[in-house]
């Protein structure tokens, strides 16, 4: 299911970004610093409806900032959360199609512009269609603790997201990017989902960690790897929206459990109260850290690499400056 791709385009990307590609920053977070208000349980999703043009925005100052990969607005976008709204299933089906519509508009029209100019340092981005847990379609934290109660099976969740990823795949992007998840069950549902529709577009399973060494839910992460690593379907793992003085340590103890590519985007350190929504004051990284310790993630093996909620495209361009500076110090070096 879904358009057939150029093969290993994931790994052709990497290969040209000098091994470690940039995924892009912070969507809620640049939306929020534009004026939008979006303290809603559709999130980012809200301008969907309300402001398709600010996403467009958004995802053209990522690209500016030398983002390889464009991750769509689609994260709190659910079938359900659309039909809570007023919205018929044919309206929120049509919401999902133009969150990958918008963020392919943006590539092209980016590539377009840059691609005639000598000299130029950017790749054609890909675009990577957002699947959020289906803690984050709950609004109540729980993608952060893999709480999902008694009621929630591995059927349940299946169903959650069948539909959804239908649609997305349907749309056309690049690759899948399931984020935040937090436990075993859900990172199953995710892996049979893609086998038993068999699809053909790529994908990244990315989890969060509260603690710097497991899921949320408490369970090893080796125990959630072992049933990614049986799918052929999912061509990199990692962590998203975790603190960042976590992720070297978690791409070393990845590197030890999978042999898929490794993709982290970190948040900025500052912890994100899911019932309260808001942000807690915390130690939290700026521009200059992310600059510092990207280099380090890449060189404990990270092969994709961006930022999460609280980061912005000043975040992305100092971590895509860094590492182009070694690529470049690397072919001066030959």
């Amino acid at each position: 299911m879904g358009k057939k791709k150029e093969t290993a385009s994931l790994e052709d990307l990497i290969e040209k970004a000098g091994g470690c590609a940039v995924v892009d920053g912070g969507f809620a977070t640049q939306l929020e610093r534009h004026g939008a208000v979006i303290n809603d349980p559709l999130w980012s999703a809200l301008c969907l409806i309300k402001d398709p043009d600010l996403i467009k925005r958004v995802h053209l100052e990522y690209l500016e900032a030398g983002a390889d990969i464009l991750v769509t607005s689609s994260y709190q976008a659910t079938l359900p959360g659309f039909l809570s709204r007023g919205l018929s299933i044919e309206e929120g089906e049509l919401l999902l199609e133009k969150s990958v519509k918008l963020a392919v508009e943006a590539r092209d029209s980016f590539w377009d512009s840059v691609k005639r100019t000598p000299g130029h340092c950017y790749n054609k981005a890909l675009v990577a269609a957002s699947i959020g847990s289906y803690g984050a379609y709950l609004a109540d934290g729980s993608e952060y603790s893999g709480s999902y109660g008694p009621d929630v099976d591995l059927d349940k969740l299946k169903d959650f997201h069948r539909r959804r990823l239908q649609v997305l795949v349907e749309a056309g992007p690049d690759l899948l990017a399931f984020e935040t998840i937090p436990n075993k069950i859900e990172a199953q549902a995710c892996v049979e989902l893609l086998e038993e529709q068999n699809i053909e577009v790529p994908s990244w399973i990315c989890f969060s960690s509260v603690d710097g060494e497991n899921a949320p839910s408490g369970e090893r992460f080796k125990e959630c790897l072992d049933i990614i690593n049986k799918s052929n379907k999912v061509q990199a793992v990692g962590i998203n929206c975790a603190p960042p003085h976590f992720i070297e340590a978690l791409i070393c103890k990845f590197k030890e459990l999978t042999k898929k590519a490794i993709v982290v985007y970190p948040n900025s350190g500052e912890v994100w109260d899911g019932r309260a929504k808001r942000w807690l004051p915390s130690k939290c990284f700026d521009d200059d850290k992310f600059e510092l310790f990207a280099s380090r993630w890449r060189d404990a093996g990270a092969k994709l690499i961006g930022g999460c909620c609280r980061t912005t495209p000043s975040t992305i361009q100092a971590i895509s400056k860094v590492l182009k500076e070694s690529v470049l110090s690397k072919e001066e070096g030959r």
